[in-house]
């Protein structure tokens, strides 16, 4: 791919790239409709869902946002936090049903265990 530099130092990217990003884009929203007009359902329905909208949202970063041409430090520096809250609040969610079950125990522990004097 033919980048050219201009006066300022910029760098200018070909047309083209930008119009294949944007069919793609177009493709894999369509990819995205037929699930639902597919009527999937299930793991299957929501796994095609996150596929497709994690692309969709990888593409415009990389190609629109110019993310592709940056330095690999700038890209850890704006991709690094939001990756560590997703870790974050999967971490949160998994361990939410240790949670849930240990206050359902705590706050019904009367009716597991017997008052004293009654047999």
């Amino acid at each position: 791919m033919a980048e050219t530099a201009t006066a300022e130092g910029h760098q200018q990217h070909p047309l083209s790239i930008y119009l294949w990003i944007w069919l793609l884009l177009f493709v894999l929203s369509a990819f995205s409709y037929m699930v639902d007009y597919l009527q999937l359902q299930g793991m299957l329905r929501w796994s095609l869902i996150l596929l497709f909208m994690f692309l969709k949202a990888g593409f415009i970063v990389a190609i629109f946002m110019h993310m592709a041409w940056e330095r690999l430090a700038l890209i850890y520096a704006i991709l690094l936090p939001p990756l560590c809250l997703l870790v974050f609040i999967g971490l949160m969610a998994w361990e939410g049903d240790y949670t849930l079950l240990t206050r359902i125990a705590s706050f019904t522990e009367h009716v597991f265990i017997p008052a004293a004097g009654h047999h």
